[in-house]
């Protein structure tokens, strides 16, 4: 079953979840979330991973860029899980930082992701959100990396300062992480490909016991029913 998505750290213990529990191969890559919706109506791919923020008001940002790639009647989606994504900071940054304007007036050097990211598409609406003028932000665009992992070990080596991403690359490479914003990680199908076998055994998966148990031992993440 092939997969193309924006990075998420579940991902490939979801991958080994699928080959040990039912004998079912995700050959995964990951890209931004704008190429990997792309990539499915292309036909490129049976499976492409997004993830939306849960968001109470309206969120342009969001809606400009999926508004175009996702049609009702034409997609299908797939609750995959929850996940926080939060402010990584080294220990000492921490009593100063809870929110990107705290990022932007303690004038900490902030790595960004790839631009057409989900993540990336998250900052953004964070900046508009904040009234923050992207090029008030120390290295918005000149420090960018294209995973959660990336991020958190440029954070960890002293690269940059402050970069968001979520909980679990934090806590691998020993960040403090500030929580801001919870999101939905989908997997979207075509509706004809929702019926194959191999997206229907993974769907299956999707709704177990087993895989919401790993879920929970998993910083960040929980279920998505």
């Amino acid at each position: 079953l092939t997969v193309l998505a924006s990075h998420d750290i579940a991902l490939p213990v979801l991958q080994q979840h699928a080959a040990e529990a039912a004998d079912l191969h995700l050959d995964q890559r990951f890209q931004g979330r704008v190429d990997s919706l792309r990539a499915l109506n292309d036909r490129q791919c049976l499976i492409a991973g997004f993830h939306v923020p849960l968001l109470r008001g309206a969120a342009p940002v969001f809606a400009k860029a999926l508004k175009p790639l996702l049609k009702p009647g034409l997609h299908k989606l797939i609750g995959c899980s929850r996940r926080t994504q939060g402010l990584m900071v080294r220990a000492e940054h921490a009593p100063l930082v809870c929110t990107l304007p705290d990022v932007l007036q303690h004038g900490l050097r902030f790595v960004n992701r790839q631009p057409g990211s989900g993540t990336r598409m998250l900052v953004d609406h964070l900046m508009l959100e904040h009234g923050i003028d992207p090029c008030a932000l120390p290295n918005h665009d000149t420090l960018v990396e294209e995973t959660h992992v990336a991020v958190a070990a440029s954070v960890a080596s002293g690269l940059a300062d402050a970069g968001i991403g979520v909980e679990a690359a934090a806590l691998q490479f020993g960040l403090h992480f500030a929580p801001l914003i919870e999101e939905n990680y989908f997997l979207a199908c075509l509706k004809p490909n929702l019926a194959h076998p191999a997206v229907r055994l993974l769907r299956t998966l999707l709704e177990g016991e087993a895989w919401s148990g790993i879920l929970a031992n998993l910083p960040g993440y929980r279920p998505a029913f």
